[in-house]
């Protein structure tokens, strides 16, 4: 007896010394999370004092400046604010309190550490496969600026401050879209686990603003570190080129920068969109790990990288066409594209209350009218900011110099303002017709489903249909921009109304971001056998997030189009310069023979592009589904219902990760290389053709794949969502094993080869825009063949 309460005393002072341990772990772990709040805190502060210590070096403490400092400042501090509210609710099985975020109830450790068993893989695939993939990038940055400093250099008749400048900006808009990137998949990952945990807990609330404020952490910290970048960039510059004249050669210089966000876009694109397969996220599969760090990898990290190239070009280009403004307007409307980036985050800002606080999500119905009113709000609001900050910053009348022919235009602040706005309002027309062909509330994705009761092959042609379909009204309202905003204020105006496109970006990567953490949200409550009502709950948060990153991708697809045309028109604009008027004083002549023949080839490139992107996705596909039938032929018991065997996700992992890294080099070199071999050996003739034919096929194809993508998605998840009694039969009737087919086609169309493609063309125009005085420099602009 003795014996045995001596050996309980034991038990129970083990006990005590293990809580002790435990709570002390807690405490230290409490302790590193204030400190760390506190430097996250201190980081926007830090780099607003840098920027203010090189302004003030300058002089250049203006107006313009405190409101673009001021705005990258507070985006960045909002996105630390967003990440520590997120970091407050625990990794647990257990039902979380909405005020509090503090646990209640009993906890079920074996639940618990399998989330944590979950989360960690992807989070260490995700972290992997981007530090390999951004090795790839870092020796290409090292290795490209050192070309742009040689090639730059010897086109403007070795001038080595414009060839190093350009190299300086075109590193720093390649790290800062690596950042970008990387900050986003860390958030993803971050906040995917706890969007599954807060859906455990009844309500809609604490889920869906879990979700929400993860996209929000990407979108106003990408945002405010992309303005805070470029701006000091700017002014750094500056220092080398103080006077209005010479500003002209400022911006010639940070062209660098937009060539550098768009090609790492181009790898974490491509790269992420070949990662991911099409795995289910049953526990079994040892391919569902590797799908969920592909969402992360190609959907947030990719999708970041290219909303960012996407600003850093729209802005390079209108600052390259409004250079000339600075002559009579001054540095503050010279910059006044970059004021309407900076008021757009303000404006983002306070429309994102409207989700978290004043109309929060109560039921399902309202989880997809929250984030629409998200983006009908931010434009509506943008219309008043932005004929404000026209007002304030652009002089009462400025000149600004013609792209055809050789006048000057006298200019007022409200045309200025009317290029945004119509931007902004043709990008949310954009956004909400691309809602009414990938929603499954409306009538295209429905008779998509309906198209399914006769089998895959119908719903294939149905999908084909509906995307060719959905790019006729997308590129009706593309045309009355470019005509409006041209008639208003020449190509300028096309580059306001391409950043009018990108004005609300905080809030157009929120809700992007949002889609892919609820999507493996639900993924890791179905591994980790979670009660049916959370993945319920998950799915239908991702289904409103799949036609929200429907909406994101024609955002990005519609701004992408006007941000190629400006490109363009600054690339133009380049040329008349060097060569002093003598090409292209009047324009492009699209009859001229050479013209129009690479008008024809550059027309072929996004479908040369998307048959490579498309075979790949299908070579990594092979390789998986071989792994996986090898680990199910080994391990038979993984198939149980209740298995005894873990799958191997690290070697899908690795599968996915060599494949992607191998498959994404030469779709991204064909790219890259095309303008630049053309330009060199053809002139700049040649790659006038090249870029229009690439623009106006790569807008049609992209809208389409991306549009099919989405509805075969949408039309799967409908047809998951009904009875077995229903005509529909739900999920695993064969009316859904067709529709998977269509899903798992589509995976391609809408996360690699769709989204993929707008930055094609960006990144041609781009690519041309930083060489066009090399190539004027190669025979006076007719190239080494001189055709």
């Amino acid at each position: 007896m003795n014996r045995q309460n001596s050996a309980e005393t034991n038990n129970d002072e083990i006990q005590q010394q293990q809580q002790q341990q435990q709570q002390q772990q807690c405490d230290n772990k409490k302790i590193r999370h204030r400190l760390k709040s506190k430097i996250l805190l201190l980081i926007p502060v830090v780099l607003l004092a840098v920027s203010s210590i090189i302004a003030l070096s300058i002089g250049q403490i203006t107006t313009a400046s405190t409101v673009i400092l001021g705005a990258a400042a507070l985006g960045m501090a909002w996105a630390v604010l967003q990440f520590l509210l997120i970091a407050r609710i625990p990794v647990r099985s257990e039902g979380v309190s909405d005020s509090t975020g503090l646990v209640s109830g009993s906890n079920d450790e074996a639940t618990t550490r399998r989330l944590v068993e979950i989360y960690t893989a992807i989070y260490e695939g995700a972290e992997s496969f981007l530090r390999a993939e951004y090795t790839i990038c870092a020796w290409f940055i090292l290795v490209f600026s050192v070309v742009i400093f040689v090639l730059i250099s010897w086109g403007t008749d070795w001038d080595f401050a414009r060839g190093l400048f350009t190299s300086l900006s075109f590193i720093l808009g390649a790290c800062t879209s690596i950042l970008s990137g990387y900050l986003g998949m860390k958030v993803a990952v971050y906040s995917n686990v706890r969007t599954t945990v807060s859906a455990q807990q009844s309500g809609w609330k604490l889920c869906f603003n879990t979700a929400f404020r993860a996209g929000a952490v990407m979108g106003f910290a990408l945002c405010g570190l992309g303005i805070f970048m470029l701006y000091v960039t700017m002014l750094a510059f500056r220092i080398h080129y103080p006077l209005p004249e010479q500003w002209i050669y400022l911006t010639e210089c940070l062209t660098g920068y937009g060539l550098g966000g768009s090609s790492i876009a181009m790898f974490g694109r491509v790269g992420g969109g070949i990662y991911t397969k099409a795995a289910d996220d049953d526990p079994r599969n040892p391919a569902t790990i590797a799908d969920n760090v592909g969402d992360n990898v190609g959907d947030v990290a990719g999708m970041g990288s290219d909303l960012f190239g996407s600003f850093a070009e729209a802005t390079c280009a209108a600052l390259v066409l409004g250079s000339s403004i600075g002559r009579s307007g001054g540095w503050d409307a010279m910059v006044f594209p970059v004021t309407v980036s900076a008021v757009g985050i303000f404006v983002c800002l306070l429309c994102s209350f409207i989700a978290t606080d004043i109309k929060p999500v109560k039921e399902e119905k309202d989880v997809e009218s929250a984030l629409k009113i998200q983006l009908i709000s931010t434009t509506i609001l943008m219309i008043p900011a932005v004929y404000l900050a026209a007002e304030i910053f652009l002089p009462a009348e400025f000149s600004l110099q013609k792209t055809v022919g050789t006048g000057v235009l006298t200019l007022q602040p409200w045309q200025a303002c009317m290029c945004v706005v119509m931007g902004a309002v043709g990008g949310l027309i954009i956004g909400l017709i691309t809602e009414y062909y990938t929603s499954h509330s409306y009538a295209p994705v429905r008779e998509l489903a309906d198209s399914c009761k006769t089998g895959a092959a119908t719903n294939m042609i149905y999908g084909i249909a509906l995307g060719y379909k959905s790019a006729i009204i997308p590129v009706l309202v593309l045309a009355l921009v470019v005509y409006g905003s041209f008639t208003m204020c020449d190509m300028y105006g096309v580059a306001l109304a391409a950043i009018g496109f990108l004005s609300n970006l905080a809030t157009g990567l929120t809700i992007d971001v949002y889609g892919p953490v609820c999507d493996n949200a639900g993924g890791i409550a179905e591994m980790a056998e979670l009660e049916p009502y959370v993945r319920e709950k998950t799915d239908a948060l991702d289904a409103a997030g799949n036609t929200t990153a429907a909406i994101g991708k024609g955002f990005a697809i519609g701004s992408a189009a006007l941000v190629s045309l400006a490109l363009f028109g600054a690339f133009v604009t380049r040329i008349r310069i060097a060569s002093d008027n003598a090409l292209f004083a009047e324009g492009v002549n699209m009859l001229q023979p050479l013209t129009f023949a690479f008008l024809i080839i550059g027309g072929m490139i996004p479908f040369a592009f998307a048959a490579m992107t498309m075979k790949s996705v299908g070579v990594a596909a092979m390789e998986m589904v071989m792994e996986v039938q090898r680990q199910f032929d080994e391990k038979p018991h993984l198939l149980d219902a209740n298995p005894t065997e873990r799958p191997d996700y690290d070697a899908c992992i690795a599968i996915s990760t060599k494949a992607s890294l191998k498959e994404m080099v030469p779709p991204g070199a064909m790219v890259i290389f095309t303008p630049l071999l053309t330009g060199i050996f053809f002139g700049v003739y040649a790659v006038s053709g090249l870029l229009v034919g690439s623009l106006i096929a790569s807008v049609q194809l992209a809208i389409s794949m991306s549009n099919s993508g989405g509805a075969w998605d949408n039309a799967k998840k409908y047809i998951e969502k009904a009875s077995p009694d229903s005509e529909l039969k739900g999920k695993g009737s064969d009316i859904h094993k067709a529709a998977v087919v269509g899903d798992t086609v589509g995976d391609p169309f809408k996360d690699t080869s769709g989204p993929a493609l707008n930055i094609v063309m960006k990144l041609m125009a781009v690519l041309s825009l930083v060489f066009a005085d090399t190539f004027y420099a190669t025979n006076g602009g007719a190239g080494v063949f001189q055709l």
